[in-house]
C-alpha cells in the first residue's frame, strides 16, 4: 500500500461502511501515478466521521488527503483541513456526493478519481464556517463545504430512512419530504445578513449555500458558485398553496430550467413573496424555538440561532488536469 521511494505522502480517510479497503488498495496500487506517493490509510469510526483520522494524516506528514466516503467524511475531512496547505482529493462514496457533483467532478469511476487525486491539478474554493448556539447557550462551531439550513430541508434529513437511503439512493429524501410536508409548522425567526437591518419572518425553511445544486440536477442557488467568497441564502416562505406553487416554479422551472439555457440571464425573474435569494458574507439567524439543523446533508440537532461566515480560497481541491 506504500512506495518507500515516494517523496510525496498521501492519506487515504475513508469511511469502513461505504469503502471496500481491499478493492481500493488493489484499485491504489493499480493507479500508475500512485507510485510517485507513499499513501497512508485512516478509517472513520461512528464516534468520529473523519475530523481525528484528518489530523493524524497531517501530523503524519500527508501533503494531500484522499476523502473516501459520503458528504459527511467530506465534510468532517475539509473541516480540519481548510486553511491548510494539504491538498483534499474526493473518491465519492455516499448517496448525495454534493461537492463532487457541484465541481462537476465523475462519480462511480474509483480509476478515474484516483488518477485525478494523483495526477491531477489544485483548486482553491471557499468554506463555510457556522457557529451553531444550542438550547443551553452552548455554541458548537463547524464547517460546511455545500448547504446548511434549518426548517424544511432539516426536518427531511432527520426524517430520510438509512436503509432505504442505501437501497434507492437519494429517492429516499422524496420519501421524507412526505412525511414532512405534513407539519404545517412555520419557522419564526430574525435574520441579518452583513451589517444590514434584522429582518423578522415566518418561513419553512432557510438555506444557506457554498454550492448551488441538488441531487436529481436540481439548481437551487442558480448564483452560487464554490469560488466566489460569497454566501448564497435562500428563504421560502409560502403561505398558501399558490405560495408554494411559485416555490416550485421559481426552483424546477426558472432555477433549473431557463437559468441553465444560454438565453435565460436575459429572462425576467419571477417575482414572488415566497421566495427570497441573497448573497452576504456573513448571515445571523435567531429563532423563536430551538429548530433542527442540517450540515452537507447530516441532521446536526437543534438550535437557537447560528452566525455564518465565508472563508474564501479556504480549501484546495483536486480535480482533473486539463
Amino acid at each position: 500500500m506504500s512506495n518507500l521511494q515516494s517523496t510525496q505522502t498521501a492519506a487515504v480517510v475513508y469511511n469502513p461502511i461505504k469503502v471496500d479497503l481491499d478493492a481500493l488498495t488493489a484499485a491504489v496500487d493499480a493507479t500508475a501515478s500512485a507510485s510517485e506517493w507513499t499513501t497512508l490509510w485512516f478509517p472513520t469510526s461512528a464516534d468520529d466521521p473523519g475530523q481525528g483520522p484528518t489530523r493524524e494524516a497531517l501530523e503524519a506528514g500527508a501533503s494531500m488527503i484522499i476523502a473516501a466516503g459520503g458528504d459527511g467524511t467530506v465534510r468532517a475531512v475539509a473541516e480540519v483541513m481548510r486553511g491548510s496547505d494539504a491538498t483534499l482529493a474526493l473518491l465519492p462514496s455516499g448517496t448525495g456526493n454534493l461537492l463532487a457533483r457541484n465541481l462537476s467532478l465523475t462519480l462511480d469511476d474509483t480509476a478515474h478519481s484516483l488518477e485525478t487525486a494523483f495526477a491531477g491539478e489544485d483548486r482553491k474554493i471557499d468554506a463555510a464556517s457556522i457557529e451553531i448556539r444550542r438550547a443551553d447557550g452552548s455554541v458548537d462551531k463547524h464547517a460546511f463545504l455545500v448547504m446548511a439550513g434549518t426548517g424544511l430541508d432539516a426536518k427531511i434529513m432527520s426524517n430520510t430512512d438509512d436503509d432505504l437511503k442505501k437501497k434507492v439512493g437519494w429517492l429516499a429524501y422524496a420519501q421524507a419530504m412526505v412525511k414532512v410536508m405534513r407539519d404545517k409548522t412555520q419557522l419564526r425567526l430574525e435574520y441579518k445578513l452583513d451589517s444590514g437591518r434584522n429582518r423578522a419572518a415566518r418561513v419553512q425553511a432557510i438555506i444557506i449555500g457554498n454550492c448551488g445544486s441538488l441531487p436529481a440536477n436540481i439548481m437551487l442557488l442558480p448564483d452560487a458558485a464554490v469560488d466566489d467568497g460569497l454566501l448564497d441564502v435562500i428563504v421560502v416562505k409560502p403561505e398558501s398553496v399558490r405560495g408554494w406553487i411559485a416555490v416550485a416554479v421559481k426552483i424546477l422551472w426558472e432555477n433549473g430550467v431557463v437559468k441553465r439555457l444560454k438565453i435565460g440571464k436575459g429572462v425576467r425573474e419571477l417575482s414572488t413573496d415566497s421566495v427570497d435569494m441573497r448573497q452576504c458574507r456573513v448571515l445571523t439567524v435567531r429563532l423563536s424555538r430551538p429548530e433542527e439543523v442540517q450540515l452537507d446533508g447530516d441532521p446536526f440537532g437543534e438550535m437557537t440561532g447560528c452566525r455564518v461566515t465565508v472563508e474564501p480560497g479556504a480549501l484546495t481541491i483536486r480535480v482533473p488536469a486539463e
